[in-house]
Order: C-alpha cells, then structure tokens, then sequence
C-alpha cells in the first residue's frame, strides 16, 4: 500500500507533508542515495585530474557527461539501487555497482575499478550527509528562518510605540513597549544565527580508518592528505576533517544542532510570549470563516498556531539534542550507531520547520487590543512608584523608597488621584512635583 497523508506513521509525511516537502530533496531515502551517487562521481573525476597513470587518457569531456549520472538522477535510478542493495545487503556498495553499471553504458569499462577506490563506507556517508544538510540548510531553512525573522523586525517597528504594562514574575511591573518587546526575539534569534553561520560544514575523508592506508600502498609518492582536502574543500564546498577514525567526529555536526536548537528554544519562549497575550486580551485573532475554535464552545478562538509551533519545535529540539550527544560519541574506530541515527537527521528539520511556520502563521493572524493595552496602564498606577523614589533619590530625599512602599503596599486602589495626592505631601519645590506628576503608566517606558 503506498503511502498516504492517512496511513503515514510519522505527521511529518502524514498531517504536515505539504509543510515540509521541500525538505525531501536533501533528507528523503532517495535524495540520500543521489548524494552518495555524487560524491562517488565527484570523486572518480577528482582521480582523473590528479592524473593517476591509469586515468590519464580519459576523456575530459566526459566528465559532463559522468555528473549527469546525478544531475538527472530520477526516483527509477533510486529504485533500481535499492533493488541492488536487497542482493548486497549494503547501502553504499549498491550505489557503486550502479555506478559500474552506468560506466559499461559509456564505454568506460576500463576505469570502473576506480570507483569508489580506496574508499569505506564512510568516506561516502561523511560527506553526502554533511552536503546534504549544508544545501538543505541554505535553501529550505534560511529562507524560511528569514521569513520569519523579517515578520518578526516589520511588527517590532509597527508596534515600537504602543506602551504596554510590563510583567515580572506574572505581576503589573515598570511599562515598556510592545515593539521592544517583540525586538528582544529579534536580536536573539540573530545573535544566535550569527554563531550557527559560523559552524564549518565538516567532513571525513580517509579510507578504512582515515589514514588513507590503501590509497597510499597504492599510489605512495602521491600526497593524498592534500588530494583529500583539495577534493572535500573545492569539490564539495566542505571542510576536511583530518586526522579522524573510520567516521568523522560529528564535533561541528553536534554544533550546528546545538545551534539551531537555541533558535527553537527562543521561538518557544516568543510562542508562549505571545500565547499569554492572547489569553490577556491583549490581542484579538483574525476570524477565517468556517473555521471552530472549539468542539463545545462556539465563542472560542483559540491561539493553536503558537500551540503546534511550540510542539514541533520541542519534538525537534529533542532530536537535536539526541543528535548533538550522541553522534560525537562512537567505539573505538567506529560503530553502527552514528549512520542509524543520521538517517533521523531530516526529522528535526522537518518539525523545525513546521514550527517556523505556524509561528508566522499566528502572527499574521494578530489584531491588536488598543484598548486592553490602555486600560491595563490605567489600572496599575503603582507601576510610577519607581519613578517617583528614583527621582527623590536623586534629590536627596530621606527614605522614598519607604515611603512609596507605604502607598503601594496596600489593598488600597492606586490611581492617577492618589498618586497626585501622596505628591503633594512630599517636602519638595513645586518644580519637583510637577515634575513627579507628569509621569503616567504610558509614558514611563523607557528608552
């Protein structure tokens, strides 16, 4: 039975497909298979320019034709690697006898041994999966992080006026500014996205056990350490990671993951930010006719765009996390456990970016409450006693911060008239009472 948005197990090729399937083509089976066919492509082209003796008349207008191999590789070549792979019982040794395959097509029997020489494994996997979440990362996620992130700046300058009543530890506290507020998650999420550009997409390299034993025996005047850097470095666009074990050592790997799961972290801290002012009345939602916000309640409009955004950026940071501990760790030269896990890599990608987009999705929908902004300030006057102390501080004033405690420490209402009257006791000049009495709720927000 083929798979459907019905009987997927996972949400992410079920509920949210249409959502993330941009994504298949870096993270999906297929896409992994084509990686591994253009390394393995890459890497015999690389062979012929260094002018190894036995590939020294080949052809260099083949080449192209060689990287069509990848560069048209359609889901019947996947297939048909899979099919061999159900014979070898090995991912990657399938990819090279397609790739033999491919070369008796093109009259290349005579180089075929070449391919995939000297190499393990590995050498493919550590550098079709770096490649992948590299081009996966620059043109899936950063578009869409930017989107995001540019949402954010525009209602930063929108709302950059609108005074609000601030709130620590859940209680009325000195007013700031809505736009601010908002600009607090933008210098987060860039702050943290200028560390994430600085991660190297790193990559393995080497042979068997990453000293390049056979290539060397084979070839021991030819300095393969600077062949393998050339090839990782200017083919591929990847940095070498040299010395390494059989597998690359993930350090920069776990990195990046580490970094992309702090940007969740501050999407869910703005996603509960912004659910909470909604539950304040703060702001309203744009209503989409025929849609229910509840299956009892019909008045209901309820905040689930930031609800599923911080879901799916917990199940992703979860993963990442797994990644970001697991994957640096591995017996000895090697064991099995880094590939199993790899093969989740497009997961937390994928419930990243459904985050994402339910968070844009949530503010588009926002309305502003005027009104509820106002009548907040108005209510907590108190919020001035700050003020008033700070400035009687300033004067010299015996003890105001005792004597604002007194005034605000009670069950008593404090409004714009009690707060006139308590300045009117103070044994200051009338330039300084009037300039106590010009701070209200709504202009006490700072810089």
């Amino acid at each position: 039975m083929s798979i459907s948005s019905l009987n997927a197990i996972s949400p992410i090729d079920g509920r949210y497909r249409n959502k993330v399937d941009a994504l298949k083509a870096y993270f999906s089976e297929e896409a992994l298979i084509k990686y591994r066919v253009l390394v393995e492509i890459e890497y015999f082209i690389a062979l012929c320019e260094a002018q190894l003796p036995q590939l020294s008349d080949i052809d260099k207008s083949l080449f192209e034709q060689l990287r069509t191999i990848y560069k048209s590789f359609t889901s019947e070549d996947a297939q048909a690697i899979k099919d061999i792979e159900s014979i070898t019982n090995h991912d990657v040794k399938a990819v090279e006898y397609f790739i033999k395959k491919a070369f008796d097509d093109l009259g290349l029997e005579a180089y075929k041994e070449f391919i995939h020489f000297g190499l393990t494994s590995q050498d493919i996997n550590n550098t079709a999966v770096p490649l992948s979440i590299k081009d996966a990362m620059n043109e899936v996620y950063v578009p869409t992080y930017m989107e995001l992130l540019d949402k954010l700046k525009a209602l930063a300058k929108e709302w950059k006026d609108i005074p609000m009543l601030a709130r620590t530890h859940g209680q009325p506290a000195s007013p700031t500014r809505l736009g601010k507020e908002i600009e607090v998650f933008v210098v987060r999420m860039e702050e943290q996205f200028n560390l994430l550009n600085d991660i190297p997409s790193a990559a393995k390299f080497g042979g068997a056990t990453g000293n390049f034993n056979a290539h060397k025996v084979a070839y021991p005047n030819m300095d393969w350490k600077a062949f393998g850097s050339s090839f990782v470095q200017e083919k591929l666009g990847l940095q070498h990671s040299f010395p390494t074990t059989q597998i690359e050592h993930y350090d920069h790997m776990a990195a990046l993951f580490d970094a992309l799961k702090r940007i969740n972290t501050i999407i869910i801290d703005l996603d509960r930010d912004v659910w909470t002012y909604v539950s304040m009345d703060y702001f309203k939602q744009k209503i989409k006719k025929g849609e229910v916000g509840s299956s009892a309640m019909p008045h209901k409009v309820n905040p689930i765009d930031f609800e599923n955004s911080e879901g799916n950026l917990g199940i992703a940071n979860a993963i990442f996390e797994h990644l970001s501990a697991k994957l640096p760790i591995s017996r000895l030269q090697r064991d099995l456990t880094d590939s199993t896990v790899l093969r989740n890599v497009g997961v937390p990608f994928g419930h990243t970016l459904i985050g994402f987009k339910s968070t844009l999705k949530g503010l588009n929908k926002l309305l502003l409450n005027n009104v509820k902004f106002e009548q907040d300030l108005e209510n907590n006057w108190a919020v001035v006693a700050e003020a008033i102390q700070t400035i009687l501080r300033r004067e010299g004033y015996p003890n105001p911060y005792e004597a604002l405690k007194g005034l605000t420490r009670t069950n008593e209402v404090i409004n714009e008239q009690s707060i006139s009257n308590f300045i009117d006791t103070l044994e200051v000049s009338d330039a300084i009472k009037k300039e106590l009495k010009s701070i209200n709720p709504s202009n006490y927000t700072g810089i």
